[in-house]
């Protein structure tokens, strides 16, 4: 099992975050960037989406001596909680902890991925690391280890706290000992599966191969990365579904790549209301630039293959010549065809809490894009040092 550690927390010195926390990296539009700059010159996108690199570690050591950071003496834990009504009008209260989660070979158990990547070639995120020799933002695992909510029930020292878009975040220090090792007792207790970050737990393997040749230890902080790890059950996870996008391919060949595996009943635009009938009675939606079909599965064609729309489709389309790239949001996904920027779109269903474990537990992968777990993790709330 993997080892979960805590450890010495760079930190904002102010406690009024609002204009220095930003949402990922890889959902900020080069709009969205700018407007977070502007926000504040120690906003965090200065550090995690920076002009160079040599500017990103430049900057992180000047507010450091500054004091616009602050480093912490002593190892911690950081409980993160995310408060929010989710896309059903349930509210939510999720508790992780941000730590150092142990960075283990590929394939070799402990730290899971649950779903197929799709390739990125961009060597970004190694090279701010590099640069800053700091973890800035945070890989999301789930623990398939019982208890931890519990656990974290209780509160720690409240250091930060910021409401955005509807979601409360509130950062809270752990700093007792006995607390600390209960949590590492228990999150060593069995596997973690990689939510959200692959890419970036990927990243961290490379760097820590790289300090290894360089140092010949395997004793340094590269041989753990930022993660925050909350429980893997119902009600700690809002999972959202990541519809699919179709190019380069005619209505007519698409329909018929389909028929084979779905009936197809025109149906009235989809709203918002037709994303909980789709859970409800067990169909997805097709939509194209001047029509719209309910998508029926046909009795035993998908026999043998895993009972997961992403997995469907792929065996229904895997003989069609179109393109698929991959939109969280109806709204995005419609607009999406109406520009053209896709032939149709084929909305589906949020995977299960339930089909997430048992995917883990027989150790296979889900299609890539299968899961958007909302709400997405906050940059800049905790930095992890490398040095």
């Amino acid at each position: 099992m993997p080892s979960f550690v805590p450890f010495s927390t760079i930190r904002y010195a102010e406690s009024d975050l609002d204009s220095l926390i930003a949402p990922p990296y890889d959902v900020l539009s080069e709009a969205d960037v700018e407007a977070l700059r502007s926000r504040s010159r120690h906003n965090i996108v200065h550090l995690d989406v920076p002009e160079t690199y040599a500017i990103a570690a430049e900057l992180l050591q000047e507010w450091l001596v500054q004091g616009v950071l602050t480093r912490e003496p002593e190892p911690t834990f950081t409980i993160y909680r995310m408060r929010f009504t989710d896309a059903t009008g349930v509210a939510r209260d999720i508790a992780g902890v941000l730590g150092g989660l142990e960075v283990v070979d590929e394939g070799s158990g402990g730290v899971l991925p649950h779903e197929r990547t799709t390739p990125k070639a961009s060597t970004d995120r190694l090279d701010l690391t590099v640069a800053t020799e700091a973890n800035l933002s945070p890989v999301w695992g789930l623990s398939l280890a019982a208890g931890l909510t519990d656990l974290l029930a209780d509160p720690g020292e409240v250091i930060g706290r910021v409401v955005d878009d509807g979601v409360e975040h509130q950062v809270e220090r752990v700093s007792d000992p006995t607390r600390i090792a209960a949590i590492q007792r228990l999150l060593a207790a069995d596997d973690v599966l990689i939510a959200d970050g692959h890419h970036r737990y990927a990243i961290s393997r490379t760097y820590r191969d790289d300090v290894r040749r360089q140092t010949g230890r395997t004793d340094t902080p590269a041989e753990h990365t930022l993660a925050f790890v909350n429980e893997l059950v119902a009600d700690q996870l809002s999972v959202e579904a990541i519809h699919r996008l179709y190019a380069e391919i005619g209505p007519a060949e698409l329909t018929a790549a389909l028929e084979r595996f779905f009936t197809l009943e025109p149906m009235d635009r989809p709203t918002q209301a037709t994303l909980a009938a789709m859970v409800e009675h067990d169909f997805l939606v097709l939509v194209g630039p001047d029509y719209t079909s309910r998508l029926t599965v046909r009795p035993g064609v998908f026999d043998g293959v895993r009972a997961l729309d992403g997995a469907w489709l792929e065996t229904a389309m895997a003989d069609a010549s179109a393109t698929v790239t991959y939109q969280h949001g109806l709204d995005e996904a419609l607009a999406a065809v109406d520009s053209g920027r896709a032939s149709a779109a084929v909305l589906i269903r949020p995977v299960s809490v339930a089909e997430i474990e048992r995917t883990a537990r027989e150790g296979l992968l889900m299609p890539p894009k299968s899961t958007f777990f909302t709400p997405k993790l906050k940059t800049g709330l905790v930095i992890r040092p490398l040095w």
